[in-house]
């Protein structure tokens, strides 16, 4: 099931999700500014990181995101190598720029090779959030989302920080679900686990969020429910996965983390949620021509 939108001051209208049929109208904040999503019950989300640049692994995702109705996310260096206002109009723009409308993003330290992310900002306007900040947040039915910046403060007792728990304080949703790029845990050997993103975890944890998705590994992975401290927690804590499976290049495992349920670095893909009143499914979709998959059910705290 899809979502449609009106047409708020946040977000404009895709015409495919203008002929989904609608259920709920739901408020997305995005701090300080404010939009109205109207959403089918049972919402989709679906997208992946790592995404878009010369080669053409964004054109095979993107070709899955062509039959996938719904709210698409990305997980950060949505366009490689730079961030370049030129990049995303010749990598992004043809791939996943397509679904631009329904598309709700979180940036990557490639996005800000380029200064202050201007590429990025400008190309995604006030659907990235406040430009320069990059942290904001939705409600997708019974759901709570909440995009954060893992390029900026972080540490606790920060603005994001702050921010987070603000925010997540005045949620009435049942579930929550966060995004940003820099991985708290992972079993790539290319980029080690980003340990400063801790405070967002904890933030999330102490507010009972249910699920964390990054990107930066060019890998699949899912994590069992962890605590801040990487312990398993299946009373309350968060199911993670890395989904950097977007269109760039590969990377490879290295030591395999405690914790870590399902793997794969060949496939890439989309990661696709359907996000019902007190539960959710997951689904890593392939490409054509490949065979990976992983899903699941679990229930929201």
């Amino acid at each position: 099931m899809g979502i449609h939108r009106t047409r708020p001051p946040l977000l404009v209208a895709s015409a495919a999700l203008l002929m989904a049929a609608t259920a709920a109208v739901v408020v997305a904040t995005s701090g300080p500014a404010t939009a109205t999503l109207t959403a089918s019950a049972d919402p989709v989300f679906v997208g992946a990181g790592d995404i878009a640049n010369s080669a053409t692994g964004d054109t095979a995702t993107a070709a899955l995101l062509d039959g996938i109705a719904g709210t698409v996310y990305t997980l950060g260096d949505n366009v490689y190598n730079s961030g370049t206002a030129a990049e995303f109009s010749s990598y992004y723009a043809p791939t996943w720029g397509r679904f631009k409308s329904r598309t709700r993003p979180a940036p990557g330290n490639h996005d800000y090779v380029t200064s202050g992310a201007s590429g990025y900002y400008n190309y995604f306007g006030s659907q990235a959030g406040t430009s320069g900040v990059g942290y904001y947040s939705y409600d997708l039915g019974g759901w709570h989302i909440v995009s954060l910046n893992s390029n900026v403060g972080m540490s606790a007792g920060s603005a994001q920080e702050k921010w987070l728990r603000a925010d997540l304080a005045a949620s009435t949703k049942s579930c929550t679900l966060a995004y940003w790029h820099h991985p708290l845990f992972t079993s790539s050997s290319n980029h080690a686990p980003s340990t400063g993103t801790r405070p967002l975890y904890q933030a999330l944890y102490d507010y009972n969020a249910d699920v964390v998705l990054w990107g930066h590994n060019h890998v699949y992975e899912r994590f069992d429910p962890m605590n801040p401290s990487g312990a398993l927690d299946t009373a309350r804590g968060l199911r993670a996965w890395v989904a950097g499976m977007g269109g760039a290049d590969h990377y490879n495992f290295g030591t395999i983390q405690p914790n870590s349920a399902a793997r794969n670095n060949n496939t890439f893909g989309v990661l696709k949620f359907t996000l019902h009143a007190g539960s959710y499914d997951w689904q890593f979709v392939p490409v054509a021509g490949k065979t990976y998959t992983d899903s699941g059910t679990a229930g929201c705290h």
